[in-house]
């Protein structure tokens, strides 16, 4: 088991999905867990619950599209980790995605992604905190899917951006990494799979021959959030079954 007792972190996209299951693994670990989503009535039933388990936890609402007023929000909170859990789709065939949806995802999974970890960066590097950076990336930052350009396309600037952020914060010892989950129901996947085409496209690429669960995730940030993760840095955690193994 990790010991986070003492570690401050704060996971954005926390109300529900992985970012919720990241959020209770790290409180189960004895971690202070600060919730950031945009329904402040989800956040306060989330905190009360982990509260209730005998976890330590607070909440901030904001809406990471305003990454600006979310940031200022924490600008001088100090944090131990930091998961960037926030993220969306929207999927379409390439030749009918509309400038709307491009810029919509790519505003949430990659350029609020990067400047909330530039803001709690400068933080962690002004108080000498040597810190953990996780963001939650996807085997899509890894392959191609169909219907999944814009996804795809935001996942691997996630996995690129990783890699160079931590060359750059390595110095100050900052570890940042990704953790690349395969299919998981969640709200963002419920309709998909659904569909008997494509959950049959899913089940005969994952080699495990089940869906991820929101606590495989959990575990995984449990680890990279962890002095057991003391040199990893640079790197994805592919908690995908196989699919990327081909």
């Amino acid at each position: 088991m990790a010991d986070l007792v003492g570690k401050r972190c704060l996971v954005t996209g926390a109300s529900r999905g992985i970012g919720l299951a990241c959020a209770k693994a790290l409180a189960a670990e004895g971690a202070h867990v600060t919730l950031m989503a945009r329904s402040e009535e989800c956040l306060k039933i989330e905190c009360a619950h982990i509260l209730a388990d005998s976890g330590s936890a607070d909440y901030l609402a904001c809406d990471l599209i305003h990454y600006e007023k979310c940031a200022a929000l924490v600008a001088e909170r100090e944090y131990d980790v930091l998961v960037n859990s926030a993220g969306m789709a929207r999927h379409d065939s390439f030749l009918n995605v509309k400038a709307d949806d491009y810029k919509a995802v790519m505003a949430l999974n990659l350029e609020a992604m990067f400047f909330m970890t530039q803001r709690i960066a400068k933080n962690m590097i002004k108080t000498n905190i040597r810190g953990s950076i996780i963001n939650i990336s996807s085997q899509m930052g890894h392959v191609g899917g169909p219907e999944r350009t814009v996804y795809c396309a935001s996942k691997h600037g996630v996995e690129g951006f990783t890699k160079a952020a931590a060359l750059e914060l390595g110095a100050h010892g900052i570890r940042v990494n990704t953790i690349a989950p395969t299919f998981i129901e969640t709200d963002l996947t419920r309709n998909a799979l659904q569909q008997p085409a494509f959950k049959h496209w899913v089940d005969e690429r994952i080699k495990l021959g089940r869906l991820a669960t929101t606590e495989d995730i959990g575990g995984s940030c449990v680890f990279l959030a962890s002095d057991a993760s003391g040199m990893v840095t640079g790197t994805s955690i592919k908690v995908d079954g196989g699919w990327t193994a081909g």
